[in-house]
């Protein structure tokens, strides 16, 4: 039974997300290539290549980002370490994306850019850590939180 399937979610929309990343990226230099044209002297050759190249870099980090994603939805654990850096920095790339696309592309693009970040952030967020309660080292088994025990102690005596 899946109990959190957000994760699921996440995995999919990434790696959907990787594969038309780099299928655009290859079609912007595939025209390139096949315009021959300059842009302010550069190789047209050279765009092409960088347009591909840069593509499959971007589609593999996309990839590698919905591969934690499906991880965590594997094993049903917060994601740790590199792992947790990723899903980070790709839920900071779709806030930069979702921006650039608002005046560049229009509001559809916005509102999927968006609607992934928070998919990402609830991801990141429902698989949260619990925070765990610090015991004191004298802390009896029926103390509170934090080993401090539920009443006042008793006040000394003296002999």
């Amino acid at each position: 039974m899946v109990r959190r399937p957000v994760a699921w979610i996440v995995a999919v929309v990434l790696f959907a997300e990787a594969v038309g990343i780099a299928a655009l990226n290859w079609f912007l230099g595939v025209v390139v290539d096949r315009q021959d044209m300059s842009l302010a002297g550069l190789d047209p050759d050279m765009m092409s290549l960088s347009s591909k190249i840069g593509g499959v870099v971007f589609g593999l980090y996309f990839a590698l980002c919905g591969l934690v994603a499906l991880l965590v939805a594997l094993r049903d654990r917060p994601p740790a370490g590199f792992g947790r850096v990723l899903l980070i920095s790709v839920a900071v790339v779709h806030a930069l994306l979702g921006a650039l696309t608002w005046g560049l592309v229009g509001w559809h693009a916005f509102l999927f850019m968006v609607v992934v970040l928070g998919l990402v952030v609830l991801l990141l967020m429902t698989y949260d850590r619990p925070a765990r309660p610090e015991k004191s080292a004298g802390a009896a088994p029926g103390d509170g939180p934090g080993g401090s025990p539920v009443t006042s102690p008793a006040a000394p005596t003296t002999p």
